[in-house]
């Protein structure tokens, strides 16, 4: 897949909601709806593909909590794999301000993070399971960077597309991006239309059952599940 395609993808996937994709996920039997993990503010919103790192208990004497963010690329996703931990920050505001002004994405912990203030006032989407002020200094550490990790029970690879909205996140494999992303907007166009139908005077149900809205998310024969 060419650097264009996969630029063009992630910006198909920033066109559609979380709600839309998550459908599509359905329909096709693949898992990508990262259960619990929530924007810090209703309005924040990002698409872009991975850069994830993997966090661990501390070690004696303790190694660092995170110093990879010159290596982020600009335009993708930090991926912070604390464990579900949600008694340690692995994010604060250093690191926002230093994401912001170097055009990343957004971050997405599965764990907490603290200095929300800032994060709200410069725009720079964080999606969370909360936001807590306790440091993570001599209590994880990193453990790998670049590498699989799990974000709210779904596998997030390096370069998967990560789509978040005020509904939540989702992950998308890059290996699927294709196939997700077509029926998406299949989806999309289709509800579109019940919208429109309905503008027109039709009613709800006819309009629905012409667009096969109860079908839209339902999955396909030999869909893996």
């Amino acid at each position: 897949m060419s650097e264009q395609i996969e630029d063009r993808n992630v910006a198909r996937a920033g066109r559609l909601d979380t709600a839309t994709l998550s459908d599509a996920m359905d329909r096709l039997g693949i898992v990508g709806q990262c259960r619990a993990i929530k924007p810090r503010d209703a309005g924040f919103r990002m698409a872009g593909r991975a850069f994830t790192i993997l966090y661990g208990p501390a070690a004696s004497p303790p190694g660092t909590v995170g110093d990879f963010i010159d290596d982020v690329p600009p335009g993708h996703v930090i991926v912070l794999d604390n464990g579900g931990r949600t008694d340690a920050t692995v994010w604060g505001d250093i690191m926002t301000e230093i994401a912001h002004r170097r055009g990343i994405a957004g971050t997405v912990i599965d764990g907490i993070n603290r200095d929300v203030h800032l994060c709200l006032s410069l725009g720079y989407p964080v999606f969370s399971r909360d936001n807590w002020m306790r440091t993570g200094k001599d209590r994880v550490q990193v453990e790998a960077t670049n590498v699989p990790v799990n974000i709210g029970d779904v596998r997030v690879a390096p370069g998967d597309i990560l789509r978040g909205d005020a509904d939540g996140l989702v992950s998308i494999p890059r290996g699927h991006e294709e196939r997700i992303l077509a029926v998406a907007e299949e989806i999309e166009a289709a509800e579109n239309a019940i919208r429109t139908a309905v503008a027109g005077g039709m009613r709800l149900d006819e309009a629905r059952a012409q667009y096969r809205y109860h079908q839209l998310q339902t999955r396909a024969e030999g869909a893996k599940a």
